[in-house]
């Protein structure tokens, strides 16, 4: 292209890359109030604007119930099929080209509302068909433990995980709150799934500090961490995720938003980045927080001083961190690097 293009520009149309956002968290405001009608059931507030209001946490504990009244509304095939397909309308629109998903089916069948695994398959892959043939996008899901209920939800959720690794799964994940259910326990579920084909990429370092990372990495074999944020309180954590190159799924306005850290002014983004750490940029649960995956990339710029050359090297980590088999992750690549040498009007990236 011919114009050369401001930083906020090129970042709105550069082709993105997403790999720590949950699929029951991309529900929008009015997406809920929607199910909730369909479903008969008590909505959190009346109107959009109120639940706009409704997203406003003083720490991790009150966003936990906000979350669960979301997947409650979340309860047949069609229902997963609409966010999914919700949730692709949004990549195109942000030039997110790929996106590996978190979903959390056992809070499903936990709230015993009716709904049975196959809705859950049969809603998510249809969803997924629904990306790719009406914007283009690509997904992935991730299988997410949700560590704070007791078993069978470590079990069910590896089974399934297993077994549906021909319809999208690429990766067992785990989440909740850290504080109070560290990642030893969930070791055998973990050696299971890895044996079995899957990718592990657990929460760790959020709401808990260094010694949830370190569990992460000994006993779940992390290969990706949710988060990982407070790793910058021990020095020698740095030095391993540093010279191990285990990517960091951060997501700065989240971590500020649920009070892991008073402001983004005091996240420690720019800290692990002039250290060398492995960093991707994400969203988490973006209608939640009142964000977006360009509004995160802008953000950095604007909070840290990051540059351009930052940024290519950000959105190409994160190609380079997915779950893909390795010629598509190869494709996957190559369609970023031509992306960003569009924006930015040059042969080199």
């Amino acid at each position: 292209m011919s114009e050369t293009l401001s930083l906020t520009e090129r970042i709105r149309r550069m082709p993105k890359v997403e790999l720590h956002i949950h699929l029951e968290g991309s529900v929008s405001p009015r997406t809920f109030l929607l199910l909730c009608e369909r479903h008969g059931i008590e909505p959190l507030a009346e109107t959009e604007e109120a639940l706009t209001e409704h997203f406003r946490f003083r720490d991790f504990s009150q966003f936990v119930p906000v979350y669960l009244a979301i997947q409650n509304s979340i309860r047949t095939a069609d229902d997963f099929a609409l966010i999914v397909e919700e949730l692709a309308a949004d990549r195109a629109k942000q030039n997110i080209l790929y996106s590996e998903v978190t979903v959390t089916p056992y809070i499903h069948i936990w709230q015993n509302k009716g709904t049975q695994p196959e809705e859950i398959i049969e809603g998510l892959e249809e969803g997924r068909r629904r990306a790719r043939e009406a914007y283009g996008v690509e997904l992935r899901w991730i299988l997410d433990i949700p560590r704070n209920l007791p078993e069978p939800s470590a079990t069910w959720t590896t089974d399934w995980a297993i077994a549906w690794q021909d319809r999208g799964v690429v990766a067992l994940g785990l989440g909740g709150n850290e504080a109070t259910a560290p990642p030893e326990p969930f070791a055998g579920a973990f050696a299971r799934a890895r044996s079995a084909g899957l990718h592990s990429v657990p929460h760790a370092g959020e709401t808990a500090g260094p010694a949830s990372v370190w569990g992460a990495i000994h006993a779940l074999g992390a290969e990706r961490i949710g988060h990982g944020v407070r790793a910058i309180e021990d020095p020698l954590l740095l030095t391993y995720l540093r010279d191990h190159r285990i990517p960091l799924e951060v997501n700065p306005t989240s971590n500020a938003r649920l009070k892991v850290y008073p402001s983004l002014e005091h996240h420690p983004f720019p800290h692990l980045w002039r250290m060398g750490l492995y960093l991707t940029v994400n969203s988490d649960d973006p209608p939640l927080f009142q964000t977006t995956l360009t509004d995160e990339y802008l953000r950095v710029v604007d909070t840290f001083g990051l540059g351009w050359e930052d940024i290519k090297r950000l959105v190409v980590n994160a190609a380079h961190a997915t779950f893909l088999p390795e010629e598509e992750k190869a494709a996957l690549v190559r369609r970023v690097e031509a992306g960003l040498r569009e924006v930015e009007g040059d042969e080199h990236v």
